[in-house]
């Protein structure tokens, strides 16, 4: 009976089938909760949905506020394509689109286990594996994203845990396919996530040193591997530069992005009435101005404002790393606060795989049986959040790298000292 149990706690069709029961039974009641005609619409009024209508009705990659204002660099194109075939096949906003979109996201969400699974087995064995997918597959952020956020959060999240898994693979390989395809991956990767891009350099770096200390011709396949990044990128940046008449090698909207967390309007949570879908002066200004020269007149005021006011700057950067890694500026007052049993969990869920991720991080470096992958697994939460940081701390921002994050929390609750579980 102790065999058994122990194959299927540690089986990873279950751990998948409790990850996609769990998130299709919360989408189930939510969709009973909210009016339909309100789901095949408000999902898709952010940019994403209003670039898929603009592709789905033949007007081209443009206008990201539901109003016609040319063409687009706003985000990258992978998942508002995605977005729009789902148009074409359901309908531009209907509740049947909107059910296909969320089904994406969960089954994007509930395969985010199986990488997961194999890094944490590669690392730590069958116990860290198995203990990360199952962490993934209760955890709220997990549950509740995919339905909430007709985004490229879900797949993003499923991009960049698969992209660990193939680091930690792929790094030892001397077959020329094994680089290309993790090439080919990271350029899908940044089609879909710009921000992605923050711990490229230094997982590859890490690759490269890999396949020297095995005497791996690392010089030619990480070139390999680059160019395959490039070669996939390179149609969008040309696509731009003809659009623009301006070198945007992945997003237009970062300048924005700074600029609404750093101003003198500013308090202690996302500024909606000052972004341009919302306010109608700020609109109008990208109108006219065109989306290149005010998202650079964005970055300018932004930076500008950051200089002028250390201390403030100082203050939003806290209060940032706070939220990314809590859920809010203020955790404890608004845990108090809250009558909502969910919004709790969310708090304590959060907050528990913070410090199991910081100990887990430290596991990894004191432990010489571990040590050889710390670096491309704790590369995720200590570089991709500095965005958030210096911009917007909104919690889904966070979603793309909690799969590395719970991952990092298994690793501290299989394998602290003190704690014995067999591989």
């Amino acid at each position: 009976m102790r065999i058994r149990a122990r194959a299927t706690a540690t089986s990873l069709s279950v751990i998948l089938l409790v990850a996609f029961a769990l998130r299709l039974g919360y989408a189930w009641e939510e969709q009973r909760a909210i009016p339909h005609v309100v789901l095949a619409n408000v999902p898709f009024q952010y940019e994403t949905g209003a670039i898929a209508y603009s592709l789905a009705v033949g007007k081209g990659f443009s206008s990201p506020f539901h109003v016609e204002t040319g063409p687009t660099a706003w985000t990258t194109p992978v998942y508002p394509l995605l977005l729009a075939g789902i148009f074409e096949l359901f309908g531009a906003l209907t509740f049947h689109a909107f059910v296909a979109a969320a089904f994406l996201n969960i089954l994007f969400s509930t395969l985010t286990c199986v990488p997961i699974f194999y890094a944490g087995k590669r690392i730590g064995g069958l116990a860290v594996g198995a203990g990360a997918a199952w962490l993934w597959a209760v955890f709220p952020n997990a549950i509740i994203v995919p339905f909430q956020w007709i985004w490229d959060t879900s797949l993003s999240g499923l991009l960049a845990a698969t992209i660990l898994w193939a680091t930690l693979s792929v790094a030892g390989s001397r077959r020329v396919r094994d680089w290309c395809a993790y090439g080919f991956l990271w350029g899908v990767a940044l089609m879909t996530n710009a921000t992605l891009l923050s711990g490229l350099p230094l997982l590859l770096a890490w690759m490269a040193y890999r396949a020297r200390k095995r005497d791996t011709p690392w010089h030619a396949k990480t070139a390999l591997a680059v160019g395959v990044i490039v070669l996939c990128c390179a149609p969008w940046t040309i696509r731009n530069y003809i659009v623009f008449h301006a070198f945007v090698p992945l997003r237009s909207a970062l300048g924005l992005q700074l600029w609404l967390g750093n101003n003198d309007l500013y308090r202690d949570k996302f500024p909606g009435w000052l972004h341009p879908i919302d306010n109608v002066a700020e609109r109008t200004k990208y109108i006219r101005m065109g989306e290149i020269a005010y998202m650079q007149e964005k970055q300018h005021e932004a930076i500008q404002w950051m200089l002028s006011h250390p201390r403030r700057e100082a203050e939003l950067l806290k209060e940032r790393f706070i939220a990314i890694w809590l859920g809010a500026s203020h955790p404890f007052k608004d845990f108090l606060q809250t009558s909502s049993f969910l919004v709790r969990w969310v708090f304590v869920s959060n907050f528990l795989a913070a410090f199991g991720a910081l100990f887990g991080i430290i596991i990894l470096f004191r432990n010489p049986a571990y040590r050889a992958y710390a670096l491309p697994v704790a590369a995720f939460p200590v570089l991709f959040p500095f965005a958030s940081y210096l911009g917007q701390a909104l919690l889904r921002y966070r979603y793309p790298i909690d799969p590395i994050v719970l991952l990092l929390a298994a690793i501290a609750a299989v394998r602290s000292p003190g704690l014995s579980a067999t591989s």
